[in-house]
């Protein structure tokens, strides 16, 4: 079977709109979910937590909605050297934290929250470190249940909005895979 990956433009992205004096990303985009009709996936309250000079590694955190079953596949950006989906999770009493073998399904309807202490984008072997203020520009690939591929090009601004979740280091403590 032939798999066609597709370049997508983007409907909207608005980047860094001030909500309370503090920078917040969402974009939207259209997915081919095959003939006429198509799925979209929401990406909402994006951004990657800044990093400093030294720093290998750092998460970025997104909510995800897609109106049709879709699986998040992979993940890529020219600011790291490796890009992922991963999980953390409690495994007795050590937490652990590793890439999500076959990619990060999204329930049609459901809003997937990719969240420091759960499921997140690591990027890894940072090329320089990530200011807050900056933007990074990242890559998500998907696949429909009927096996084609898309993908959709954000650009995230650097640093937490209010009220985000705080807590999962931007490091790994212990990386598995």
């Amino acid at each position: 079977m032939t798999t066609m990956t597709t370049s997508l433009a983007i409907k909207t992205i608005a980047a860094c709109a001030l909500l309370a004096g503090t920078a917040a990303a969402w974009a939207q985009a259209t997915l081919p979910a095959g003939g006429a009709t198509g799925a979209t996936v929401d990406v909402r309250d994006a951004y990657v937590r800044q990093s400093v000079p030294g720093q290998s590694g750092t998460g970025a955190f997104m909510k995800l909605t897609s109106q049709a079953g879709t699986r998040l596949v992979g993940v890529s950006t020219p600011a790291a050297g490796v890009a992922e989906v991963h999980e953390m999770k409690m495994e007795g009493d050590t937490m652990k934290m590793r890439a999500v073998p076959g990619g990060l399904d999204l329930p049609a309807g459901q809003t997937v929250e990719l969240k420091p202490g759960g499921y997140h984008v690591m990027l890894m072997d940072l090329k320089a470190a990530l200011p807050k203020g900056a933007s990074v520009p990242l890559t998500l690939r998907f696949e429909d249940a009927k096996g084609t591929r898309s993908s959709l090009e954000l650009k995230l601004p650097v640093g937490a909005p209010a009220g985000a979740p705080a807590g999962a280091p931007a490091t790994p403590m212990q990386h598995m895979h």
